[in-house]
C-alpha cells in the first residue's frame, strides 16, 4: 500500500471546536474520495515530546500512486483544504510505499 501520512499543527488562535471541524472534515473524506483505500487518524500523545508542535496526525492509504494524485485533486479534498486553510500553522507530508516484514 502507499501511504500519505500528514502531520498538523493548528494556529494559536483555533478553537478546540475549529480544531475538531478539521479533523471530522478530514476524516470525512475516507467516505467521499473512491481513491482513499484506508484512513486512521489520532493526536499526538506521545511522552517523548518529540513532535514538534504537530499535534494531529492522519495516515491514508492507496493502492496506486495514481490513485494518490486523482485523490490530490478530487472536489471533496480541495474543499478540505479551504476548511484547513485558516487553521494550519505547520503540516509535513510523507508518501511512502509499506514494507511488511
Amino acid at each position: 500500500m502507499l501511504r500519505h501520512f500528514v502531520l498538523f499543527s493548528f494556529k494559536p488562535g483555533s478553537t478546540p471546536a475549529e480544531v475538531q471541524h478539521v479533523a471530522d472534515t478530514f476524516a470525512a473524506l475516507h467516505g467521499q474520495v473512491p481513491q482513499i483505500a484506508a484512513f486512521e487518524w489520532g493526536i499526538n500523545n506521545s511522552p517523548e515530546m518529540l513532535n514538534r508542535g504537530l499535534t494531529h496526525c492522519f495516515l491514508l492509504s492507496y493502492h496506486s500512486e495514481q490513485d494518490l494524485a486523482e485523490y490530490q485533486l478530487h472536489p471533496a479534498h480541495l474543499a478540505f483544504q479551504e476548511v484547513l486553510r485558516p487553521h494550519m500553522e505547520e503540516v509535513l507530508v510523507v508518501d511512502y510505499w509499506a514494507r511488511e516484514r
